[in-house]
């Protein structure tokens, strides 16, 4: 049956609905090996819900590019300019890890978050007065886009004016470096970033403001610092994070609810049951499709399959939230499904640091747009819609709608 079992994940079909593909691989070869469609290499994938939250704590598995990994199999994101912006707490073990997320972690305690609750309100209604004026829109360029980047550029105190060159940022190294296309691109991107915050770093030390980026300019803890690099890293790591993942989580729970308008009037009638939904919402259609790669540090078996020393293995997020021995009628979508311990923001030490403000940014843009157009609807068949081609995020490249 293993043999079998081939596929094309990046096909339309399986980006609008991996997920019968996920449930043959559960049942049939929990942990497989694929030449990964983006980055050429062979990686293992990991689908079953035990055995994926097993793997996201365990540290016989690295993430560190640079530690045990087989020359050449960097996925087209090591030249010198991707590479100086990729050393960052998501791709560094302990003890640089502990020491990274310490240095950042300070701002985004559940206090800051909270305060930050009036503003991110506000943003939501003045995207959706935008929209109002014109009567249909794209869900996505039109709000769930709009609304993290300008909370994330505010947290970080950075010129909104600047957001596009973020997103084109973001997309073309994190999608390119994935793919190994374009490397010019890649690299002239990092370039172009490395530059924009050198000189923002120099502004902070020169007049700090009461800002993210000059808390990041200025963190100590324990009497140690961000060295250049590691500063350059944290904020790409806060701008991609701070936004990509919000964008789909608004994006696709969006159209979870107008797939399923039970579960919309239900919501409506009570908005108090916005956080679980919420939860359901990042199980059912999450916001990431795969875990970021690790390297085995030595051989090992999973499942009878020998995963080799420097190996590269994912946990499959979005087949682990649909295993039916964690989660009954796993394909059903539940507003009220309690308990829900699903992992959309991984688990162990690299469980997303910023998982409380995309909660909050996604709860209320959610809420905000079910208030304000009642009478909100797709213009297209959800068939029709298309997704971004990629495995590690999962979401849609437009969502058209009417109210």
């Amino acid at each position: 049956m293993v043999d079998r079992l081939v596929y094309d994940l990046l096909s339309p079909e399986a980006l609008r609905n991996p997920h019968p593909i996920y449930a043959e691989l559960r049942k049939e070869a929990p942990v497989y090996r694929v030449i990964d469609p983006e980055m050429k290499v062979p990686v293992w994938l990991i689908t079953r819900y035990d055995d994926s939250v097993d793997f996201l704590k365990d540290s016989r598995f690295s993430k560190d590019l640079g530690k045990q990994m087989p020359p050449g199999n960097d996925g087209g994101m090591m030249n010198d300019a991707a590479a100086a912006i990729n050393k960052h707490m998501l791709m560094a073990d302990p003890p640089d890890h502990t020491r990274l997320r310490a240095l950042v972690s300070k701002a985004f305690t559940p206090r800051v978050i909270e305060n930050l609750r009036p503003r991110i309100q506000q943003i939501a209604d003045d995207l959706i007065a935008q929209m109002q004026a014109r009567g249909s829109a794209d869900l996505i360029a039109d709000y769930a886009l709009p609304l993290p980047i300008t909370v994330i550029a505010e947290l970080l105190g950075i010129p909104l004016a600047d957001q596009e060159r973020f997103r084109y940022w973001s997309q073309t190294i994190v999608l390119g470096g994935l793919r190994g296309e374009n490397p010019d691109a890649v690299a002239t991107a990092a370039l172009e970033f490395i530059m924009y915050f050198h000189e923002m770093f120099d502004r902070r030390r020169a007049a700090p403001q009461d800002d993210l980026l000059t808390g990041l300019v200025t963190a100590k803890e324990a009497g140690d610092q961000l060295d250049p690099q590691e500063l350059l890293s944290m904020v790409f790591l806060l701008l991609v994070a701070g936004h990509e993942t919000t964008v789909n989580l608004i994006g696709n729970g969006t159209l979870a609810l107008l797939e399923h308008p039970d579960q919309m009037a239900k919501l409506k009638a009570d908005p108090a049951l916005m956080k679980p939904a919420l939860e359901e919402m990042l199980r059912y259609n999450g916001p990431v499709g795969l875990s970021t790669m690790r390297w085995a540090l030595e051989d090992l078996t999973l499942h009878g399959q020998p995963i080799r020393k420097g190996d590269q293995v994912a946990a499959v997020l979005l087949a682990a939230n649909r295993d039916p021995q964690e989660f009954p009628d796993p394909d059903a979508f539940d507003i009220t499904r309690t308990p829900n311990r699903h992992i959309a923001f991984g688990a162990g030490i690299h469980y997303c640091l910023g998982a409380p403000l995309a909660r909050l940014e996604g709860a209320i843009a959610i809420d905000t747009l079910l208030r304000r157009l009642p009478g909100l609807h797709l213009t297209v068949p959800a068939s029709q819609i298309e997704w971004t081609e990629s495995l590690l995020l999962h979401g849609m490249k437009a969502l058209p709608i009417a109210f």
